[in-house]
């Protein structure tokens, strides 16, 4: 006669929701890497010119604005502003692109958690993969740009993956904060678009921080994270040099901590996703 153990299930030794999460993800990889390639293959699918919309589009605004600032409002910058300014959409379009699609296809895709078993933060981890694939795809016209408008590309260039990942880093964070938020409060998906034209505006994108008042220059470099991280983003490319430390470490602890911060919120509440989406 045979006996089979009982397998007993106890959610009290159950180990910590963010690690299990992370373990999770990291087994479910290659269904990640799925999404972000069905998201990158079908985003552009019908268009005419398909995929070379991710080298169009930034270069299309810049164009424009670079026509209304640059020669309108007149803003001196240490090289060309279209440069200047194409630098700083890129760094920003990973950002905000990435953090809108992560609380989108949670809130509107997320029905799928009541059908089949998924990490739950695969849906901002592939938005993420999809923004990296795009801001890798539009830094051939920023060479272009560069190579046209004279600026120096230096040996600084190669430096350019640390802020494009500590972007995706604090990008994942916020993503995974702001979805959060969203499950439990709808409003929050059409808020956000509010919120980040402000933070856009209040971010030195199409400006450089130098044409503001001293009191506003201290704010936003001292409560903006994404003035970092853009600054940094601009050093490998624009500004042709390595960050201090005193440069680097802000960016760094930013992106970290909002991480950490956003992966334990969102793992910690995601079993109540199923119930609310």
């Amino acid at each position: 006669m045979s006996t089979k153990a009982t397998v007993t299930y106890d959610s009290a030794q159950r180990t910590n929701p963010a690690i299990e999460e992370l373990q999770e993800a990291f087994n479910y990889h290659h269904l990640i890497l799925q999404l972000v390639r069905r998201d990158v293959l079908t985003r552009y699918k019908r268009s005419v010119l398909g995929i070379a919309w991710t080298l169009l589009a930034p270069l299309g605004m810049m164009l424009i604005l670079t026509l209304v600032f640059s020669q309108i409002f007149r803003f001196n910058t240490v090289y060309g502003y279209a440069a200047f300014l194409l630098s700083g959409l890129l760094a920003w379009n990973l950002f905000s692109q990435t953090t809108t699609a992560a609380m989108a296809n949670l809130v509107w895709g997320g029905g799928l958690l009541n059908r089949i078993y998924l990490p739950r933060t695969s849906f901002a981890l592939a938005a993420i993969g999809t923004g990296l694939v795009n801001i890798c795809l539009a830094t051939i016209p920023l060479l272009l740009i560069i190579l046209i408008t004279d600026v120096p590309l230096t040996i600084a260039f190669v430096f350019l993956p640390v802020p494009m990942l500590l972007l995706a880093f604090f990008s994942l964070g916020v993503g995974l904060l702001i979805s959060t938020l969203a499950v439990y409060f709808p409003d929050v998906v059409e808020m956000y678009q509010i919120v980040l034209t402000a933070w856009m505006y209040l971010t030195p994108i199409i400006y450089p921080i130098e044409v503001l008042p001293e009191p506003v220059r201290f704010l936003i470099t001292h409560l903006n994270p994404m003035y970092h991280l853009v600054e940094l983003y601009r050093m490998a490319v624009y500004y042709g040099r390595f960050p201090t430390w005193e440069e680097l470490l802000p960016a760094v602890v930013i992106s970290i901590s909002t991480l950490i911060a956003g992966w334990w919120l969102f793992a910690r509440k995601s079993d109540e996703f199923a119930y609310r989406i």
